[in-house]
Protein backbone atom coordinates (compact mmCIF):
# COMPACT_ATOMS: atom_id res chain seq x y z
CA UNK A 1 0.00 0.00 0.00
CA UNK A 2 1.27 3.57 -0.73
CA UNK A 3 2.32 5.60 2.29
CA UNK A 4 1.18 9.12 3.11
CA UNK A 5 2.57 11.58 5.61
CA UNK A 6 0.48 13.09 8.37
CA UNK A 7 1.14 15.48 11.19
CA UNK A 8 0.44 13.95 14.59
CA UNK A 9 -0.31 16.35 17.44
CA UNK A 10 -0.73 15.41 21.08
CA UNK A 11 -2.74 18.23 22.60
CA UNK A 12 -2.97 19.71 26.04
CA UNK A 13 0.48 21.31 26.34
CA UNK A 14 0.79 24.95 27.34
CA UNK A 15 3.01 26.90 24.94
CA UNK A 16 5.72 28.93 26.65
CA UNK A 17 8.83 30.75 25.54
CA UNK A 18 10.14 33.07 22.83
CA UNK A 19 9.68 32.58 19.09
CA UNK A 20 10.80 34.69 16.14
CA UNK A 21 8.74 35.52 13.06
CA UNK A 22 9.89 34.84 9.52
CA UNK A 23 9.72 37.22 6.58
CA UNK A 24 6.34 38.05 5.14
CA UNK A 25 4.81 35.63 2.65
CA UNK A 26 2.44 38.20 1.17
CA UNK A 27 5.30 40.67 0.73
CA UNK A 28 7.73 38.10 -0.70
CA UNK A 29 5.39 36.86 -3.43
CA UNK A 30 4.96 40.43 -4.71
CA UNK A 31 8.54 41.71 -4.33
CA UNK A 32 10.11 38.76 -6.16
CA UNK A 33 8.12 39.44 -9.38
CA UNK A 34 8.79 43.17 -8.92
CA UNK A 35 12.51 42.48 -9.28
CA UNK A 36 11.87 41.68 -12.96
CA UNK A 37 11.36 45.41 -13.53
CA UNK A 38 14.97 46.17 -12.62
CA UNK A 39 17.85 46.61 -15.07
CA UNK A 40 20.44 45.30 -12.61
CA UNK A 41 20.69 42.48 -10.06
CA UNK A 42 18.75 42.78 -6.80
CA UNK A 43 19.28 41.05 -3.48
CA UNK A 44 16.24 40.33 -1.32
CA UNK A 45 16.65 38.94 2.17
CA UNK A 46 14.48 37.79 5.04
CA UNK A 47 12.49 35.69 2.58
CA UNK A 48 10.52 32.85 4.17
CA UNK A 49 11.50 29.30 3.25
CA UNK A 50 8.10 28.35 1.83
CA UNK A 51 6.83 26.61 -1.30
CA UNK A 52 5.45 29.82 -2.86
CA UNK A 53 8.90 31.42 -2.82
CA UNK A 54 10.49 28.33 -4.37
CA UNK A 55 7.80 28.30 -7.08
CA UNK A 56 8.52 31.93 -7.96
CA UNK A 57 12.23 31.22 -8.16
CA UNK A 58 11.48 28.47 -10.71
CA UNK A 59 9.23 30.80 -12.71
CA UNK A 60 11.87 33.53 -12.87
CA UNK A 61 14.50 31.03 -14.02
CA UNK A 62 12.11 29.80 -16.71
CA UNK A 63 11.71 33.38 -17.94
CA UNK A 64 15.47 33.77 -18.22
CA UNK A 65 16.45 35.45 -14.96
CA UNK A 66 19.46 34.33 -12.97
CA UNK A 67 18.28 33.28 -9.51
CA UNK A 68 20.35 32.15 -6.55
CA UNK A 69 18.35 31.40 -3.41
CA UNK A 70 19.76 30.15 -0.14
CA UNK A 71 19.23 30.74 3.58
CA UNK A 72 16.47 33.31 3.10
CA UNK A 73 18.41 35.44 0.61
CA UNK A 74 17.57 35.59 -3.10
CA UNK A 75 19.75 37.26 -5.69
CA UNK A 76 17.86 37.99 -8.90
CA UNK A 77 19.56 39.05 -12.12
CA UNK A 78 16.75 39.96 -14.57
CA UNK A 79 19.02 41.03 -17.43
CA UNK A 80 18.56 37.74 -19.26
CA UNK A 81 14.75 37.81 -19.15
CA UNK A 82 13.27 37.46 -22.60
CA UNK A 83 10.39 35.10 -21.99
CA UNK A 84 6.87 36.27 -21.25
CA UNK A 85 4.90 33.01 -20.81
CA UNK A 86 4.52 31.44 -17.37
CA UNK A 87 4.07 27.63 -17.36
CA UNK A 88 0.69 26.44 -16.17
CA UNK A 89 2.11 23.85 -13.74
CA UNK A 90 4.15 26.51 -11.92
CA UNK A 91 1.41 29.16 -11.83
CA UNK A 92 -1.03 26.67 -10.34
CA UNK A 93 1.20 26.13 -7.32
CA UNK A 94 0.46 29.58 -5.96
CA UNK A 95 -2.09 32.33 -5.70
CA UNK A 96 0.23 35.27 -6.42
CA UNK A 97 1.17 34.30 -9.98
CA UNK A 98 -1.02 37.17 -11.23
CA UNK A 99 1.66 39.67 -10.13
CA UNK A 100 3.71 38.48 -13.09
CA UNK A 101 1.25 40.19 -15.44
CA UNK A 102 2.21 43.69 -14.31
CA UNK A 103 5.87 42.79 -13.88
CA UNK A 104 6.24 41.25 -17.35
CA UNK A 105 4.30 44.05 -19.04
CA UNK A 106 6.67 46.52 -17.45
CA UNK A 107 9.70 44.42 -18.35
CA UNK A 108 9.10 43.06 -21.86
CA UNK A 109 5.71 44.49 -22.88
CA UNK A 110 4.04 41.07 -23.02
CA UNK A 111 2.64 38.58 -20.54
CA UNK A 112 0.95 35.20 -20.73
CA UNK A 113 0.03 34.11 -17.23
CA UNK A 114 -2.41 31.34 -16.23
CA UNK A 115 -5.12 32.26 -13.78
CA UNK A 116 -3.96 32.03 -10.15
CA UNK A 117 -3.82 28.70 -8.37
CA UNK A 118 -3.21 28.13 -4.66
CA UNK A 119 -5.93 27.48 -2.10
CA UNK A 120 -9.61 27.04 -2.89
CA UNK A 121 -11.13 29.60 -0.53
CA UNK A 122 -13.45 31.42 -2.87
CA UNK A 123 -13.58 33.40 -6.08
CA UNK A 124 -10.43 35.34 -6.91
CA UNK A 125 -11.46 37.50 -9.84
CA UNK A 126 -8.70 39.53 -11.46
CA UNK A 127 -11.02 41.87 -13.34
CA UNK A 128 -9.61 44.87 -11.45
CA UNK A 129 -6.08 43.81 -12.41
CA UNK A 130 -7.15 43.68 -16.05
CA UNK A 131 -8.98 46.98 -15.77
CA UNK A 132 -5.79 48.59 -14.49
CA UNK A 133 -3.62 47.16 -17.26
CA UNK A 134 -6.06 48.36 -19.91
CA UNK A 135 -6.10 51.82 -18.33
CA UNK A 136 -2.32 51.87 -18.78
CA UNK A 137 -2.68 51.10 -22.48
CA UNK A 138 -2.32 47.32 -22.57
CA UNK A 139 -4.43 45.02 -24.70
CA UNK A 140 -5.66 42.23 -22.43
CA UNK A 141 -7.74 39.15 -23.15
CA UNK A 142 -8.25 35.77 -21.55
CA UNK A 143 -8.40 32.54 -23.47
CA UNK A 144 -9.19 29.42 -21.57
CA UNK A 145 -7.14 29.48 -18.40
CA UNK A 146 -4.59 32.13 -19.43
CA UNK A 147 -4.46 35.93 -19.37
CA UNK A 148 -2.65 37.43 -22.35
CA UNK A 149 -1.52 41.05 -22.25
CA UNK A 150 0.51 43.19 -24.63
CA UNK A 151 1.60 46.83 -24.68
CA UNK A 152 4.00 48.56 -27.05
CA UNK A 153 4.34 51.29 -24.42
CA UNK A 154 2.55 51.59 -21.11
CA UNK A 155 1.19 55.07 -20.42
CA UNK A 156 0.29 56.50 -17.02
CA UNK A 157 -3.39 56.99 -16.27
CA UNK A 158 -5.93 57.41 -13.51
CA UNK A 159 -7.23 54.04 -12.31
CA UNK A 160 -10.43 53.95 -10.27
CA UNK A 161 -10.76 50.54 -8.62
CA UNK A 162 -14.36 49.37 -8.23
CA UNK A 163 -13.44 47.51 -5.05
CA UNK A 164 -10.50 47.41 -2.65
CA UNK A 165 -8.14 44.74 -3.94
CA UNK A 166 -4.67 44.00 -2.62
CA UNK A 167 -3.58 42.05 -5.68
CA UNK A 168 -4.99 44.58 -8.12
CA UNK A 169 -3.33 47.49 -6.32
CA UNK A 170 0.08 45.80 -6.37
CA UNK A 171 -0.19 44.64 -9.98
CA UNK A 172 -1.04 48.13 -11.20
CA UNK A 173 1.82 49.57 -9.14
CA UNK A 174 4.28 47.20 -10.81
CA UNK A 175 3.19 48.06 -14.35
CA UNK A 176 2.91 51.79 -13.63
CA UNK A 177 6.47 51.94 -12.27
CA UNK A 178 7.79 51.51 -15.84
CA UNK A 179 4.99 53.37 -17.65
CA UNK A 180 5.45 56.72 -19.34
CA UNK A 181 3.90 59.49 -17.26
CA UNK A 182 1.91 59.55 -14.05
CA UNK A 183 -0.52 56.98 -12.68
CA UNK A 184 -2.95 57.52 -9.80
CA UNK A 185 -4.69 54.53 -8.18
CA UNK A 186 -7.90 55.49 -6.40
CA UNK A 187 -9.57 53.23 -3.80
CA UNK A 188 -6.22 51.46 -3.31
CA UNK A 189 -5.72 48.77 -0.68
CA UNK A 190 -3.66 49.78 2.36
CA UNK A 191 -2.15 46.53 3.67
CA UNK A 192 1.40 46.59 5.13
CA UNK A 193 2.79 44.52 2.27
CA UNK A 194 1.58 47.13 -0.23
CA UNK A 195 3.71 49.68 1.62
CA UNK A 196 6.63 47.23 1.55
CA UNK A 197 6.32 46.68 -2.20
CA UNK A 198 6.25 50.44 -2.73
CA UNK A 199 9.37 50.82 -0.59
CA UNK A 200 11.11 48.14 -2.65
CA UNK A 201 10.19 49.85 -5.91
CA UNK A 202 11.44 53.17 -4.55
CA UNK A 203 14.69 51.50 -3.48
CA UNK A 204 15.19 50.62 -7.16
CA UNK A 205 14.56 54.22 -8.23
CA UNK A 206 10.80 54.23 -8.77
CA UNK A 207 8.61 57.13 -7.65
CA UNK A 208 5.69 55.77 -5.63
CA UNK A 209 3.89 57.95 -3.10
CA UNK A 210 0.84 57.39 -0.91
CA UNK A 211 1.20 53.65 -0.27
CA UNK A 212 -0.74 52.87 2.90
CA UNK A 213 -3.49 55.32 1.92
CA UNK A 214 -6.36 54.88 -0.50
CA UNK A 215 -4.69 57.03 -3.18
CA UNK A 216 -1.33 55.94 -4.60
CA UNK A 217 0.59 58.08 -7.09
CA UNK A 218 3.28 56.62 -9.35
CA UNK A 219 5.56 58.51 -11.72
CA UNK A 220 6.92 56.07 -14.25
CA UNK A 221 10.64 55.85 -14.97
CA UNK A 222 12.63 54.43 -17.87
CA UNK A 223 15.19 52.61 -15.78
CA UNK A 224 15.42 50.96 -12.36
CA UNK A 225 18.70 50.08 -10.70
CA UNK A 226 19.68 47.20 -8.44
CA UNK A 227 19.29 47.29 -4.68
CA UNK A 228 19.41 45.21 -1.53
CA UNK A 229 16.16 44.94 0.39
CA UNK A 230 14.82 43.24 3.51
CA UNK A 231 11.15 42.22 3.53
CA UNK A 232 8.98 42.97 6.54
CA UNK A 233 7.99 40.30 9.09
CA UNK A 234 5.00 38.11 8.37
CA UNK A 235 1.86 39.65 9.81
CA UNK A 236 -0.19 36.46 9.51
CA UNK A 237 2.46 34.21 11.06
CA UNK A 238 2.69 36.68 13.94
CA UNK A 239 -1.06 36.47 14.41
CA UNK A 240 -1.12 32.68 14.15
CA UNK A 241 1.49 32.37 16.91
CA UNK A 242 -0.40 34.87 19.07
CA UNK A 243 -3.61 32.86 18.68
CA UNK A 244 -1.79 29.60 19.43
CA UNK A 245 -0.44 31.12 22.65
CA UNK A 246 -3.91 32.17 23.77
CA UNK A 247 -5.49 28.88 22.67
CA UNK A 248 -3.15 26.86 24.90
CA UNK A 249 -3.40 29.31 27.81
CA UNK A 250 0.28 29.91 27.28
CA UNK A 251 2.85 32.62 27.79
CA UNK A 252 4.62 33.35 24.49
CA UNK A 253 6.69 36.30 23.30
CA UNK A 254 6.71 36.73 19.53
CA UNK A 255 9.82 38.63 18.43
CA UNK A 256 10.91 40.24 15.18
CA UNK A 257 7.37 41.40 14.41
CA UNK A 258 5.70 44.79 13.88
CA UNK A 259 3.18 45.14 16.73
CA UNK A 260 1.19 47.96 15.11
CA UNK A 261 0.27 45.59 12.26
CA UNK A 262 -1.46 43.38 14.83
CA UNK A 263 -3.80 45.95 16.41
CA UNK A 264 -7.05 44.41 15.15
CA UNK A 265 -6.11 40.93 16.41
CA UNK A 266 -4.71 42.20 19.70
CA UNK A 267 -7.99 44.03 20.35
CA UNK A 268 -9.98 40.82 19.88
CA UNK A 269 -7.66 38.75 22.07
CA UNK A 270 -7.93 41.37 24.80
CA UNK A 271 -11.71 41.25 24.45
CA UNK A 272 -11.55 37.48 25.00
CA UNK A 273 -9.55 37.94 28.20
CA UNK A 274 -5.96 37.40 27.08
CA UNK A 275 -3.16 39.72 28.20
CA UNK A 276 -1.15 41.53 25.53
CA UNK A 277 2.10 43.43 26.04
CA UNK A 278 3.67 45.06 22.98
CA UNK A 279 7.19 46.44 22.62
CA UNK A 280 9.04 47.92 19.66
CA UNK A 281 9.40 44.61 17.82
CA UNK A 282 7.83 42.02 20.11
CA UNK A 283 4.43 41.02 21.45
CA UNK A 284 3.86 38.94 24.58
CA UNK A 285 0.60 36.98 24.82
CA UNK A 286 -0.51 35.43 28.11
CA UNK A 287 -3.78 33.71 28.82
CA UNK A 288 -5.20 32.26 32.01
CA UNK A 289 -8.66 30.87 32.63
CA UNK A 290 -11.68 30.76 30.34
CA UNK A 291 -11.99 32.92 27.24
CA UNK A 292 -15.05 35.01 26.49
CA UNK A 293 -17.01 34.62 23.25
CA UNK A 294 -16.70 37.52 20.80
CA UNK A 295 -17.91 38.61 17.37
CA UNK A 296 -15.59 39.11 14.39
CA UNK A 297 -16.10 40.56 10.93
CA UNK A 298 -13.25 40.27 8.45
CA UNK A 299 -12.39 43.48 6.64
CA UNK A 300 -9.65 44.96 4.51
CA UNK A 301 -6.71 46.44 6.44
CA UNK A 302 -6.73 47.86 9.07
CA UNK A 303 -9.74 45.69 9.87
CA UNK A 304 -9.58 42.07 11.05
CA UNK A 305 -7.68 40.09 8.38
CA UNK A 306 -9.39 37.25 6.56
CA UNK A 307 -6.16 35.22 6.79
CA UNK A 308 -6.55 35.09 10.59
CA UNK A 309 -10.24 34.26 10.58
CA UNK A 310 -9.66 30.51 10.33
CA UNK A 311 -7.06 30.23 13.13
CA UNK A 312 -9.27 32.46 15.28
CA UNK A 313 -12.33 30.23 14.85
CA UNK A 314 -10.36 27.35 16.38
CA UNK A 315 -9.74 29.43 19.50
CA UNK A 316 -13.41 30.45 19.66
CA UNK A 317 -14.53 26.80 19.76
CA UNK A 318 -13.95 26.66 23.53
CA UNK A 319 -14.85 30.27 24.42
CA UNK A 320 -17.68 30.73 26.92
CA UNK A 321 -20.86 31.69 25.08
CA UNK A 322 -21.71 32.10 21.41
CA UNK A 323 -19.41 33.81 18.92
CA UNK A 324 -20.34 35.09 15.48
CA UNK A 325 -17.71 35.23 12.73
CA UNK A 326 -18.65 36.97 9.49
CA UNK A 327 -16.40 36.40 6.49
CA UNK A 328 -16.64 39.36 4.13
CA UNK A 329 -13.68 38.61 1.84
CA UNK A 330 -13.77 34.97 0.65
CA UNK A 331 -17.04 33.06 0.45
CA UNK A 332 -15.54 29.57 0.89
CA UNK A 333 -13.42 30.22 3.93
CA UNK A 334 -15.46 28.13 6.36
CA UNK A 335 -14.61 24.72 4.90
CA UNK A 336 -12.32 24.00 7.85
CA UNK A 337 -15.24 24.17 10.29
CA UNK A 338 -16.47 20.71 9.33
CA UNK A 339 -13.05 19.39 10.39
CA UNK A 340 -13.24 21.23 13.72
CA UNK A 341 -16.67 19.65 14.20
CA UNK A 342 -14.98 16.26 14.00
CA UNK A 343 -12.98 17.43 17.02
CA UNK A 344 -16.13 18.29 18.97
CA UNK A 345 -16.75 21.90 17.95
CA UNK A 346 -20.34 23.15 17.97
CA UNK A 347 -20.58 25.22 14.80
CA UNK A 348 -23.21 26.13 12.26
CA UNK A 349 -22.88 28.30 9.17
CA UNK A 350 -25.50 30.65 7.79
CA UNK A 351 -24.43 32.18 4.49
CA UNK A 352 -21.23 34.10 5.34
CA UNK A 353 -21.58 33.91 9.11
CA UNK A 354 -20.44 31.12 11.38
CA UNK A 355 -22.06 30.78 14.79
CA UNK A 356 -19.74 29.05 17.24
CA UNK A 357 -21.14 27.85 20.58
CA UNK A 358 -18.27 27.24 22.93
CA UNK A 359 -17.75 23.69 24.24
CA UNK A 360 -15.84 22.51 27.30
CA UNK A 361 -13.02 21.13 25.20
CA UNK A 362 -11.99 19.60 21.90
CA UNK A 363 -10.79 16.03 21.41
CA UNK A 364 -8.35 14.42 19.01
CA UNK A 365 -9.54 13.20 15.62
CA UNK A 366 -8.32 12.53 12.10
CA UNK A 367 -8.77 15.71 10.06
CA UNK A 368 -7.95 16.99 6.59
CA UNK A 369 -6.52 20.38 5.55
CA UNK A 370 -8.33 22.15 2.72
CA UNK A 371 -6.20 25.31 2.41
CA UNK A 372 -3.24 27.15 3.93
CA UNK A 373 -4.91 29.02 6.79
CA UNK A 374 -7.24 26.11 7.45
CA UNK A 375 -4.08 24.15 8.15
CA UNK A 376 -3.08 26.65 10.82
CA UNK A 377 -6.58 26.47 12.31
CA UNK A 378 -6.47 22.68 12.58
CA UNK A 379 -3.01 22.74 14.17
CA UNK A 380 -4.29 25.22 16.76
CA UNK A 381 -7.37 23.07 17.34
CA UNK A 382 -5.11 20.03 17.80
CA UNK A 383 -2.96 21.89 20.33
CA UNK A 384 -6.11 22.63 22.32
CA UNK A 385 -7.58 19.13 22.05
CA UNK A 386 -7.38 16.25 24.48
CA UNK A 387 -5.63 13.25 22.96
CA UNK A 388 -4.08 12.71 19.54
CA UNK A 389 -5.02 14.53 16.34
CA UNK A 390 -3.73 13.37 12.98
CA UNK A 391 -3.72 16.00 10.25
CA UNK A 392 -3.59 15.06 6.57
CA UNK A 393 -2.65 17.15 3.53
CA UNK A 394 -0.03 19.17 5.39
CA UNK A 395 1.61 20.42 2.18
CA UNK A 396 -0.73 23.41 2.36
CA UNK A 397 1.03 24.59 5.52
CA UNK A 398 4.40 24.55 3.74
CA UNK A 399 2.96 26.93 1.14
CA UNK A 400 2.88 29.83 3.56
CA UNK A 401 4.47 29.08 6.96
CA UNK A 402 8.19 28.68 7.45
CA UNK A 403 8.88 25.81 9.85
CA UNK A 404 5.65 26.35 11.81
CA UNK A 405 5.86 22.85 13.25
CA UNK A 406 9.41 23.36 14.51
CA UNK A 407 8.61 26.74 16.04
CA UNK A 408 5.63 25.34 17.94
CA UNK A 409 7.71 22.41 19.18
CA UNK A 410 10.33 24.83 20.50
CA UNK A 411 7.51 26.37 22.56
CA UNK A 412 6.61 22.99 24.02
CA UNK A 413 4.13 21.55 21.51
CA UNK A 414 4.16 17.79 20.93
CA UNK A 415 4.13 17.41 17.14
CA UNK A 416 5.71 14.81 14.89
CA UNK A 417 5.40 13.49 11.36
CA UNK A 418 4.15 9.95 10.83
CA UNK A 419 3.95 7.71 7.76
CA UNK A 420 0.76 5.69 7.43
CA UNK A 421 -0.71 3.46 4.75
CA UNK A 422 -3.12 5.26 2.48
CA UNK A 423 -5.79 2.68 3.19
CA UNK A 424 -5.21 2.83 6.95
CA UNK A 425 -8.18 3.83 9.13
CA UNK A 426 -5.90 6.65 10.34
CA UNK A 427 -6.07 8.24 6.88
CA UNK A 428 -9.21 10.06 5.79
CA UNK A 429 -10.38 10.03 2.22
CA UNK A 430 -10.20 13.40 0.51
CA UNK A 431 -13.34 15.34 1.34
CA UNK A 432 -14.63 17.95 -1.02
Amino acid sequence: MPMVEKMQVIGGTRLEGVVSVSGGKNTAVAIIPAALLCDEPCTIDNLPDIDDVHALAEILRHLGAGVVYEQGVMRIDPRGVGGHAVPFHLAQRMRASSYLIGALLGRVGRAEVPFPGGCVIGARPIDQHIKGMRALGATVDSRGDTVRARADALKGSDVFLDMVTVGGTINIMLAAARAVGNTVIYNAAKEPHIVDVANFLNSMGAHVKGAGTDVIRIRGVQRLWGCSYTVIPDQIETGTLMIAAAATHGDVTVTGCIPTHMDSLAAKLLEMGARIDAGDDAIRVRSYGAHRAINIKTQVYPGFPTDLQQPMTALLCTAKGSSMVTENIFENRFRHLSELQRMGANVRVMDRTAIIDGVEGLFGASVYITDLRAGAALVIGALMAEGVTEIANTHYIERGYEHLERKLCELGANIRRVQVEESSPLTELVRG
